[in-house]
């Protein structure tokens, strides 16, 4: 009886693949290059944590917040507090829809869409808009529009146009092409495949970055007062100059329950959105 031999199987004869690398040469050179960074950011950074947790400091905080208390309940400064909310609500929420609007036309160009020229430009336009702060544009757009809330919604709507054109021009990258494409083979003209393959897979994410936004401008537009753009900002600004504490206390109250207020309506909207 002869022995028969049984051939191995691909599966058992397959040599086994080389081990992955964990990290490779460029991200061991980054990540060691942060490190370092943080490193010497503490030992150039006269940090002096002693002092801040010692007997002395936390007095001095005591003694400081003790003049909040108790907060102004009188009926004519919780009208002008409410006037103040809304006025602060409503510069964020329209400064965030003047963003998202122009934030989308800037988009479609920086993403891509129309060359490389155009991307180039429009992204670089993005980033001068993104790279100034909020206050910094307050500043300069209280030049032109004076004291108010007009410049405050301005300077929110020019900087959140940076942040949102450029979230908006990297999800237009990096969308699937082959439902557009499939469109336009089959006769479809440009704006109507981008209206109905690109764009739907985009804007839940679109919408998703738009309310994350507003969430921001809300704490933003509470400090553009500083500078006199209106808003509770405008009235904390004034009453912590005369060391009016109590009066304070109250518009930190009104700040802090309208960001909450916000992120609770943001966070629903956003789960009914992207569902």
């Amino acid at each position: 009886m002869k022995r028969i031999l049984s051939s191995p199987s691909p599966s058992s004869s397959a040599a086994p693949g080389p081990a992955p690398r964990l990290i490779g040469p460029v991200t061991f050179i980054l990540l060691t290059g942060m490190l370092l960074l943080i490193i010497a950011s503490f030992a150039s950074l006269s940090l002096e944590l002693r002092v801040l947790f010692s007997h002395e400091s936390a007095d001095k905080i005591t003694e400081f917040l003790a003049g909040f208390a108790p907060p102004e309940y009188a009926l004519t400064f919780l009208g002008k507090t409410l006037v103040a909310t809304f006025e602060t609500l409503s510069m964020s929420a329209l400064g965030t829809a003047i963003a998202a609007v122009i934030g989308i036309a800037i988009a479609l160009p920086a993403g891509g869409r129309f060359g490389t020229l155009p991307r180039v430009a429009n992204r670089m336009l993005l980033n001068v808009l993104r790279s100034i702060p909020e206050l910094v544009w307050a500043s300069i757009l209280l030049i032109a529009a004076g004291l108010g809330p007009f410049a405050g919604t301005l300077a929110l709507a020019a900087h959140t146009t940076g942040v949102l054109g450029r979230l908006f021009a990297d999800a237009l990258e990096n969308t699937p092409p082959l439902p557009e494409s499939a469109l336009r083979i089959n006769g479809a003209s440009p704006v109507a495949a981008f209206f109905y393959a690109t764009l739907p897979q985009t804007l839940p994410q679109m919408v998703s970055y738009t309310l994350y936004r507003w969430e921001n401008n809300i704490r933003a537009a509470a400090i553009l007062g500083v500078v006199g753009a209106g808003g509770l900002g405008q009235m904390l600004k004034y009453h912590l100059s005369l060391f009016q504490m109590q009066q304070a206390a109250t518009v930190i109250i009104a700040m802090m329950a309208l960001v909450a207020l916000v992120d609770a309506a943001s966070f629903w909207l956003r789960r009914v959105l992207t569902r």
